[in-house]
């Protein structure tokens, strides 16, 4: 194991003016931490990353080889989407395919995460909907496991519902921590959200990857529709589709809300998680590059369009470029 600095800076002209710590841990498919960055023992809050493991339930039931599913449909259930028009269409289908409509979804409405969402529903002049949420895709596989099941439809994204126990026995069994030893609180999209050790996610996305590569149905599915259709899983400008698309579905990359981030490399069978302490979406991306250069799956030059978010420009209300955002180390 070894430990490598992490923390991220935003330089003004040639002086430091803030510093932002991060934690990580690089973890193998049986356990072993294989780097660290701070406390690889953090407990957070695990938020959009924990998608692929929540939508498992769905995909080993007969509901989801019924209604057929394919790539698009499992790769928006895994999405932090920008709620682009294709996003939108794809989560309107997932719900149609169960009877299900718009109304159903617990999620609320927020602006699209994506520039190109924004712009596209602003020109279109149409309203925005609970399909632009970033989360739609979760919510209507949740739903649709709902349906298939013959669950109430009402209070599916509660603590307590048969959905929710359903999501974290799959968090508890990937991994590897007990359910009652896992805290529960209500996500940004309604739906209840687990807290973790970074050690204990970044396993998970080991031990997935891992199992995509033995072949396991379920994981093969999850990650093969994820690596294949990226610009599903974020969106035009978005980190994690950028990433994924650059590193040529070798990288499977998932962000979540408030500075935590998870990557799996399935081909090494390790996986990563790592946590901004303060919770800035502008260090997470810049600590996510510098993780995978120091374990050697990204060059010193990335290319231009990860360069962007290695070392981002700061800009002034003139858009005079004045400092920048970078590692520290």
């Amino acid at each position: 194991m070894n430990t490598v600095d992490l923390d991220i800076v935003a330089v003004r002209g040639a002086t430091v003016e803030s510093r932002h710590r991060v934690h990580a841990a690089v973890v193998d498919h049986t356990a072993s931490l294989r780097v660290v960055a701070g406390d690889p023992g953090l407990v957070t809050f695990w938020r959009s990353c924990a998608k692929p493991f929540q939508v498992m339930p769905w995909v080993a039931s007969e509901g989801y080889a019924r209604v057929g599913w394919g790539d698009d449909e499992l790769a928006l259930a895994c999405a932090s989407h920008g709620g682009e028009p294709e996003h939108v269409a794809i989560a309107k289908k997932m719900l149609a395919d169960s009877d299900l409509d718009e109304g159903d979804l617990a999620c609320g409405v927020h602006e699209p995460l994506s520039r190109r969402g924004i712009r596209l529903a602003e020109r279109s002049g149409e309203a925005l909907s609970r399909l632009h949420n970033n989360c739609s895709g979760k919510h209507a596989a949740m739903l649709a496991l709902a349906r298939h099941n013959k669950w109430s439809l009402l209070g599916y994204e509660k603590r307590g519902h048969p959905v929710q126990r359903a999501m974290l026995s799959s968090v508890a069994r990937w991994t590897g921590v007990d359910e009652q030893l896992i805290p529960q609180a209500v996500d940004g999209c309604g739906a209840v959200t687990f807290a973790l050790p970074l050690s204990a996610m970044a396993l998970a996305f080991a031990r997935l990857g891992r199992a995509s590569r033995n072949g396991d149905e379920i994981p093969t599915r999850i990650v093969d529709s994820m690596l294949a259709r990226p610009f599903l899983v974020g969106g035009t400008d978005r980190f994690d589709s950028v990433l994924m698309e650059e590193t040529k579905g070798s990288i499977l990359s998932k962000v979540g809300a408030e500075g935590v981030h998870c990557v799996s490399i399935p081909d090494k069978s390790i996986g990563f998680a790592l946590k901004v302490a303060d919770g800035t979406i502008r260090a997470q991306h810049s600590a996510v590059l510098r993780l995978l250069q120091h374990l050697g799956h990204l060059p010193s030059d990335p290319g231009s369009r990860l360069a962007a978010y290695l070392r981002a420009p700061v800009l002034n209300t003139r858009g005079e470029e004045v400092g920048f955002i970078a590692p520290a180390n």
